[in-house]
């Protein structure tokens, strides 16, 4: 996840769309940060999409896959299949004129040649910038795939490995290592899934093919300056389909604003350098806003007739405020910091366990936007230190809804008033306010949580 199909977060796109699609704060879109549709999550989460025509494109590998040659999901009119052929057409020409800008950027001649000669799109990148997967994943299915034992072996395993390179992270900038560690274990299971496309070749497509080639532009000209420097060499560059590499899966204008040289080689190597992998990822995290000391957040119990409309990323209280409205660390201890802000999440609704999320979690939120993700990274992080499971059940009866579903569920919130969006089957913080509206009108927990059962009182009504 940093970074996959979703929103902007420090220039990464967002790792998932996943059925905590609720989780995230805004309607999904595409593609958001690293490691996401970009790292092996997309295999967890999505789907290619890829059906109907076959034209093929070249890989960076050099082998070819191939492109649907559909119109894409999202109706933009760069997405048509007639749109992605003519700018597949013109692609020498768009990457051609790129020269006077990767100029200013003091790439030479000689390296835009070098890197650019023979580049070629690859096409079935359309189908997955505009994916849009028929099932999605609940946030106790995610955690379950990502935190689990064998991903916690392998975590201890590489904190004990290259302690020296994490002691001198944490000293340097303040982050807590079991964080890093778990970053790294999430999004590339510690280095065993990275992606083997042409980070080069895949900005270079985005940037010249399809509906996000100002953002793509940027990346891809990054990715150039990389090259250019020498920090990587193109072998090394390979990564998800959106240009997330390495083991913490930095985009390459992150990468320029992040990375660092931890043991003065004279490269910023965070591909192959545990040093400056660790050191980077930790840099990422302090000047995003990393406290050091303090936690993410605290698992908590909800007491029952809560009003869930606090239940909101908006809406910051301290902790000794939650208390007095009837909260509890889940583990019966007290609260360190009763002064410290948070505000509650919720992502299974009131059947599911509630968190307190504090600044570091918010933080974490920053290297990718999805709830679900920082959830998973924060208790990770907990299991890696020593800490326990969480304490209260998932409701794991519940299903997650098909995008059919999804679809239906939105158009009904809007015939009822409480929907003001344009249906799309990806949830977020609209159609969460929406639900909660409607289940506050029939008298049930507003929660925002899209059981079957808030759709079947939906068709009802």
């Amino acid at each position: 996840m940093t970074r996959r199909t979703g929103r902007l977060a420090n220039g990464r796109m967002v790792a998932v769309t996943l059925a905590a699609a609720l989780l995230l704060g805004g309607e999904a879109q595409a593609q958001s940060s690293g490691g996401g549709p970009f790292s092996f999550l997309s295999n967890i989460f999505t789907g290619s999409g890829s059906n109907g025509a076959q034209p093929t494109a070249p890989v960076g590998n050099g082998a070819t896959q191939a492109w649907s040659g559909e119109n894409g999901a999202s109706g933009h009119p760069l997405m048509t299949a007639s749109a992605i052929r003519d700018a597949a057409a013109n692609f020498d020409n768009c990457i051609a004129s790129m020269w006077p800008d990767a100029a200013r950027r003091n790439i030479s001649q000689e390296s835009f040649q070098r890197f650019t000669a023979g580049l070629s799109p690859d096409l079935h990148i359309m189908d997955f910038l505009d994916s849009q997967p028929e099932f999605t994943k609940s946030v106790w299915d995610y955690l379950d795939i990502l935190v689990n034992d064998n991903r916690l072996a392998k975590g201890r395993d590489i904190l004990a490995k290259y302690k020296p390179q994490f002691d001198a992270a944490e000293t340097a900038y303040g982050v807590d290592r079991h964080v890093i560690a778990a970053i790294w274990g999430i999004e590339s299971n510690y280095s065993t899934q990275v992606g083997d496309r042409s980070v080069l070749q895949s900005t270079a497509t985005l940037a010249c093919i399809g509906r996000r080639q100002a953002y793509f532009k940027d990346e891809f000209l990054s990715a150039l300056e990389i090259l250019h420097h020498g920090d990587l060499r193109p072998e090394q560059l390979r990564g998800s389909w959106a240009g997330a590499f390495g083991p913490t899966q930095f985009m390459p204008t992150a990468f320029k604003r992040y990375a660092v040289d931890a043991d003065g080689d004279g490269r910023r190597d965070v591909v192959d350098d545990p040093a400056d992998l660790i050191a980077s990822t930790a840099n990422n995290l302090k000047k995003d806003g990393w406290q050091p000391g303090e936690t993410w957040g605290y698992e908590v119990v909800v007491p029952p007739g809560f009003n869930y409309m606090l239940a909101d990323r908006a809406k910051l209280m301290t902790l000794s405020q939650w208390e007095h409205l009837g909260l509890k660390h889940a583990d019966g201890k007290p609260f360190l910091h009763p002064a410290e802000k948070a505000y509650l999440l919720a992502p299974a609704g009131a059947e599911g366990p509630g968190f307190l999320m504090l600044q570091n979690f918010r933080v974490i939120m920053k290297y990718n936007p999805a709830e679900a993700y920082a959830l998973a990274i924060g208790h990770f992080a907990d299991r890696l230190r020593g800490g326990a499971p969480f304490v209260q059940p998932w409701p794991r009866q519940e299903r997650e809804l098909s995008r059919a579903e999804r679809l239906e569920l939105q158009q009904l919130l809007s015939e009822r008033g409480f929907y003001r969006g344009t249906p799309d089957g990806q949830f977020g913080g609209e159609t969460r306010n929406a639900l909660r509206g409607f289940q506050a009108s029939i008298g049930a927990p507003a929660d925002g949580f899209a059981s079957a059962d808030v759709l079947e009182r939906l068709r009802g009504h």
